[in-house]
C-alpha cells in the first residue's frame, strides 16, 4: 500500500518550530518592519467587529492583531508548537488544534476566513479542494475566503491554478487576485492573494 501523504509543515519542521517562528517576526517588528500586512487587508475587507477565522493561524500574528482591531477570532493549526506561542501571547482569544482538512468548529459561521503564511503550499498533497470545502462551510452566505501564498512548482505543492479550481469546486465566487497583501497587481509573479466569496442568495 502505497505511504498516506503527510502534512508538508510538519514533515518539513517536525511540529516544533513555534518558538522559533515567534521569535523572527518578534525580531522583524522591533526592527520596524511591518508584520501586519495581512491583518490590515483582511480588517478593510470586512466589517467592523466580524467574526475571523485564522485557518493555519500559526504564532497568532494575524488573528491577534485582527483581533486588536476589533473581530472576533478563532485561530486553528496543526502545529502544537506553534499554537502554544499563541496562547502565551493571546490567551483570551479561541485556539484550536485541528487539521483544516476535517475541520467542524461548533458555533455561528464567520464572516471571514483567511489563509496567511504560506498555509496552502504546506497543505497535506492532495487535500486541497477538502480544506477549501471545510473553509467555506465555515462561511456565512456573502463570507469571504482570503489567503496568501509564494508560487512553487513543485509536485504536489498547491499552484494558483490548483487554489482556483478548488475554490471553483466549492461554489465560491472570485473577486480578487493581487501580488501582494497591499493589493499590487498580480502579473504571474512568485506571489498571489486571492479573495473569493460565499455567494448570498438573497443579494
Amino acid at each position: 500500500m502505497p505511504d498516506t501523504p503527510q502534512n508538508r509543515w510538519i514533515a518539513e519542521t517536525g511540529g516544533t518550530r513555534g518558538p522559533d517562528y515567534a521569535q523572527r517576526f518578534r525580531e522583524l517588528a522591533a526592527a520596524g518592519e511591518d508584520v501586519h500586512g495581512e491583518a490590515a487587508l483582511v480588517d478593510a475587507l470586512v466589517a467592523p467587529r466580524s467574526r475571523v477565522l485564522d485557518a493555519g493561524c500559526g504564532t497568532g500574528r494575524v488573528g491577534i492583531e485582527l483581533a486588536r482591531r476589533g473581530h472576533e477570532v478563532t485561530g486553528v493549526d496543526l502545529d502544537a508548537s506553534m499554537l502554544a506561542e499563541a496562547r502565551a501571547d493571546a490567551p483570551d482569544l479561541a485556539w484550536v488544534e485541528a487539521d483544516l482538512a476535517a475541520l467542524e468548529l461548533p458555533g455561528p459561521p464567520y464572516d471571514a476566513v483567511v489563509l496567511a503564511g504560506n498555509v496552502v503550499v504546506y497543505l497535506t498533497p492532495a487535500t486541497e479542494r477538502q480544506v477549501v470545502r471545510r473553509l467555506a462551510a465555515h462561511l456565512r452566505p456573502g463570507g469571504l475566503l482570503v489567503a496568501g501564498f509564494r508560487v512553487e512548482h513543485e509536485p504536489g505543492v498547491a499552484t494558483p491554478a490548483d487554489y482556483d479550481a478548488a475554490c471553483a469546486a466549492a461554489g465560491l465566487e472570485d473577486l480578487h487576485r493581487w501580488a501582494s497583501w497591499d493589493r499590487a497587481p498580480w502579473d504571474g509573479g512568485g506571489y498571489v492573494v486571492r479573495v473569493h466569496r460565499l455567494p448570498d442568495p438573497r443579494a
